[in-house]
């Protein structure tokens, strides 16, 4: 057993789940009531027992709070902003990295045509 679990909880559990199996158990003999249909008391008095665990369990503390530090601000006088020490020249127009020719590539060995073998 679990040492965290309300010592009440623990004394009803037991008790409340025979008490309603033997009350299903003489409707489904005394009354057109057969237990086919009235099992789902069984989930609903299960559902009320974790509520009522759960409304005894004591709250669990909050977390610490940690206050974080301020975030720092550029200096408007020396400038937001710092240039990019990125020197490789733009991508030529027109097509996708690698693929594109370069100008100066322009006119040198034509691609081959798509039914042509090399």
């Amino acid at each position: 057993m679990r040492g965290s679990e309300p010592s009440i909880m623990r004394a009803i559990r037991g008790p409340i789940t025979l008490i309603t199996v033997g009350v299903l158990f003489a409707l489904n003999n005394f009354t057109p009531y057969s237990f086919d249909k009235t099992w789902p008391v069984l989930l609903i008095v299960f559902g009320l027992l974790s509520l009522l665990k759960r409304g005894l369990e004591p709250a669990p503390p909050p977390p610490p709070v940690q206050p974080y530090p301020p975030p720092a601000y550029a200096d408007p006088a020396q400038g937001s902003y710092a240039q990019s020490t990125y020197a490789q020249p733009p991508p030529a127009k027109g097509g996708f990295g690698a693929s594109a020719p370069r100008p100066a590539d322009a006119g040198q060995n034509p691609p081959p045509a798509p039914g042509d073998s090399v």
